[in-house]
């Protein structure tokens, strides 16, 4: 099905580019958190209704239910069904002993349902994946949790979940160990982490089922024990600086690598080590990687720290983080294709907070940091706005 969206016409006068709006022009039908902040992202009060930076989200089916990573609160809020107002409490929350109060991992030692700094959240069959990143680890609940502090049953890049340091302690890495792991992704039977602070993806064939399991291979290193940006050597095709998160448009593996300001997109999902991409978005090549293309204002083929990845139908879209702004292609790529569709700005070449740096509207963005989709949903974790968008085409 083609999407029938307002498409805003601009005359050459103003040289501005017609876009396609991705998402409802009337902005998000659900708000959670924060119902109206400023530019600057401020502290709040952990509650069953309120956020601080959350970085991801996930609606599991149309009715629900949703979970969201609080990541500055160091937490996992649960609804059981589909929110159907703003500022809706949650029902359920882990890794704090209850909805008023926050810190890593409790102010207490590390365990199976503590965490530090929650960021990538994803679904399988009947479970849940969760990026633990500062505890450098990958939590896996076999069942959809349904209680308050609901213990994982599996954790990766630890040998258990009583441990949190990174690459286990050492220098070096390998194949059972993570460094700030941020994305997570589910996909026909295997698993995929984005494994941040080592600059690679972790890969699984099959979800794994003990502590500790290693992964079957990587994606941006050449063998399981290196850990250098861009594979410590010039960017390339198969290189990766900081990669964050991960989806499939058209059976191609897709990866957000923020830190060279580019989306990489696979022919089909590599299922060997170290193989290159075919195409990436926001920049001209694969040697470029400045932010907006060494310019201070973004355009329709430029990114700024894409973080958050999603597809919707035909629509490939990006949270470009940096850009407070959603772009959308909905064609097959080639390297540098411009964007088509846009959302969260009123113009390609505009990157404010908020749209003016003002006060945060339906339909306005600061820095987001995520983006999953359920059916003809987005969840959009607007991060400096300290909120949830649940937003429909």
């Amino acid at each position: 099905m083609e999407f029938v969206s307002k498409i805003n016409l601009t005359s050459s006068t103003n040289n501005k580019e017609t876009f396609l709006d991705i998402l409802n022009p009337k902005g998000a039908e659900i708000i959670l958190g924060e119902t109206i902040s400023s530019s600057f992202i401020s502290p709040v009060s952990p509650s069953p209704s309120t956020m601080f930076g959350p970085r991801g989200a996930c609606l599991i089916s149309e009715d629900g239910p949703l979970w969201v990573c609080d990541t500055g609160h160091h937490r996992l809020l649960g609804w059981k069904y589909r929110p159907e107002k703003d500022n809706q409490a949650a029902d359920w929350v882990i890794g704090q002993p209850d909805f008023y109060h926050e810190g890593q991992n409790a102010k207490s030692n590390v365990q199976a349902n503590t965490l530090n700094v929650p960021t990538g959240i994803c679904h399988f069959e009947e479970g849940l994946i969760v990026a633990d990143a500062w505890n450098h680890r990958v939590l896996i609940w076999h069942k959809m949790p349904s209680n308050n502090n609901a213990k994982a049953d599996i954790v990766l890049g630890q040998n258990n979940f009583n441990e949190n340091e990174s690459n286990q302690g050492n220098l070096t890495t390998a194949a059972n160990k993570m460094h700030w792991p941020y994305g997570v992704m589910y996909f026909q039977g295997r698993l995929f982490v984005a494994d941040t602070g080592n600059r690679r993806i972790l890969v699984w064939n099959k979800l794994p089922t003990k502590n500790g399991q290693p992964a079957d291979y990587v994606l941006g290193q050449s063998n399981m024990n290196l850990r250098d940006e861009n594979g410590g050597k010039d960017p390339n095709s198969s290189s990766l600086r900081w990669p964050h998160a991960l989806t499939i448009w058209n059976n191609n593996l897709v990866v957000t690598d923020a830190g060279n300001n580019r989306i990489m997109i696979w022919d089909g999902i590599p299922t060997n080590s170290n193989t290159p991409c075919s195409f990436v978005l926001g920049q001209n090549n694969f040697r470029d990687t400045e932010l907006n293309k060494g310019n201070y204002f973004p355009s329709s083929n430029s990114l700024s720290m894409p973080y958050g990845i999603a597809v919707i139908d035909k629509w490939l879209i990006s949270a470009d983080t940096a850009n407070s702004r959603l772009i959308g292609w909905n064609n097959k790529p080639v390297i540098g294709q411009l964007a088509k569709g846009l959302t969260g700005q009123s113009d390609f070449k505009i990157k404010n907070e908020n749209r003016f740096y003002g006060k945060s509207s339906r339909d306005s963005l600061n820095w987001p940091y995520g983006i999953t989709t359920c059916k003809n949903t987005a969840v959009i974790s607007d991060s400096g706005n300290n909120r949830i968008l649940l937003w429909r085409l």
